[in-house]
């Protein structure tokens, strides 16, 4: 038996691959219950200042205090919440073992960068129950200091959201953290109006948020006003994430190749389902639900309304938490575990997982830069044009209806 030619370089026995573990159950699991929290937070105030509050506005007090009620006390419980999964999270030690939550409340504002974050987002967290709780009465919903509550309330969310990718210590290369933390907001930002919207509507959907008499008065400039925060949290969401792919994967092959790849194509796929869901919502469902509205055929429109939307709107609602379920999984990057995993083969030892090179960071150059502000272009000239024939196709349906005039309110006006 020939033996191996010592002059060729390459080692008698090649090293194991390493492993890339997904981590503990139970640490995704908390990681899941804080993102979903804190972005529901932040949704269901956007939802309220931007979309359902406005439209109930339009139909009267009673309409506007029971969809404000209905939101303001999921917000006021989201918050405890998230303030729960946060301390949850500092307080799981796995050297310790269990769960050590004295230990956790004393390593908030300790001192340290992370410390101070974590200080911060659970601060901002108990401001954002306090100023959400008065709105969960009826009485308090109306009046002057409603905005003013709910503009808090998001507030708040949006800087315990954002404490959660801020870097905790001053960085070596500061133009690129800076743009890393600015993408990074653009994706938690994005992701919360998007996906706790839909969590919002889902409430809203339910019998007794909306009174029966205004139900179709409202959804259709509530959907239409939705739609348009919806579209542009898509465009950040998918501009942030084509800069996250770029930055930590090297190609496609990698998507099957790593174990970071495979993590980020089930991410995707969900993604691409909540968008064809997304699709359907905007050129048929709500095109539909206004023209109905339009000829006054109340019995099919409450069909929709109580049936098919809100089975939409759930489905959607669940896709987003499994989206978030998926995402704590993302450790390292893919093109990283590629290259960990080439150096352990052609290693004749085995090495550590904590002794592996590491690949440096991709750096931009100028063709990295044109292509991002022409797919950035393009992807905001897609989600108008999208938005805009969507109104389109409602004039459509809505012309169909023979002898129709638009009335204040209508979705065709928005």
């Amino acid at each position: 038996m020939p033996l191996p030619d010592p002059s060729s370089g390459s080692p008698l026995f090649a090293a194991p691959a390493p492993s890339t573990p997904l981590g503990p159950f139970e640490d995704s699991a908390v990681a899941w219950a804080t993102w979903v929290t804190l972005m529901g937070l932040v949704g269901v105030t956007t939802l309220a200042l931007t979309a359902a509050g406005p439209a109930a506005r339009r139909i009267g007090a009673d309409a506007l205090g029971a969809v404000t009620t209905r939101l303001a006390r999921a917000a006021f419980a989201l918050a405890l919440l998230a303030v729960a999964a946060v301390l949850t999270d500092l307080a799981h030690s796995e050297d310790a073992g269990g769960f050590h939550y004295r230990d956790a409340w004393n390593l908030l504002y300790d001192g340290t960068g992370a410390g101070r974050l974590s200080g911060l987002e659970v601060t901002m967290l108990l401001v954002g129950a306090a100023v959400t709780a008065p709105l969960a009465f009826r009485a308090a919903t109306v009046g002057r200091m409603r905005t003013s509550l709910l503009a808090t309330g998001l507030g708040t969310g949006l800087i315990a959201l954002g404490t959660t990718k801020f870097p905790d210590s001053a960085p070596d290369d500061w133009g690129r953290t800076v743009f890393e933390t600015a993408m990074w907001m653009l994706h938690l930002f994005g992701g919360a109006v998007w996906l706790g919207g839909l969590a919002g509507l889902a409430l809203l959907a339910v019998p007794g948020a909306v009174p029966p008499t205004a139900r179709a008065a409202f959804w259709s400039p509530a959907i239409r006003r939705f739609s348009a925060a919806a579209m542009g949290s898509v465009t950040a969401i998918t501009l942030s994430g084509l800069f996250l792919y770029w930055e930590h994967v090297d190609g496609p092959s990698q998507l099957f190749t790593t174990m970071y790849g495979r993590v980020l194509g089930v991410k995707i796929l969900i993604f691409g389902t909540l968008l064809l869901l997304g699709v359907f919502n905007q050129f048929w469902l709500h095109p539909r639900i206004d023209a109905l509205r339009a000829g006054g055929d109340e019995r099919p429109l409450r069909t929709i309304l109580l049936r098919q939307f809100p089975a939409v709107v759930t489905v959607e609602t669940l896709l987003g938490m499994a989206l978030l379920f998926v995402a704590p999984f993302l450790h390292g990057s893919a093109r990283n575990q590629a290259f960990q995993a080439e150096t352990a083969k052609h290693s004749a030892t085995v090495i550590p997982q904590e002794d592996l090179p590491r690949i440096a960071d991709k750096a931009a150059g100028l063709s990295t830069w044109v292509l991002g502000s022409t797919e950035t272009l393009v992807l905001i000239a897609l989600m108008i044009g999208g938005y805009w024939y969507s109104g389109v196709l409602a004039r459509r349906r809505t012309a169909a209806v023979a002898g129709h005039e638009p009335t204040p309110g209508d979705l065709v006006e928005a």
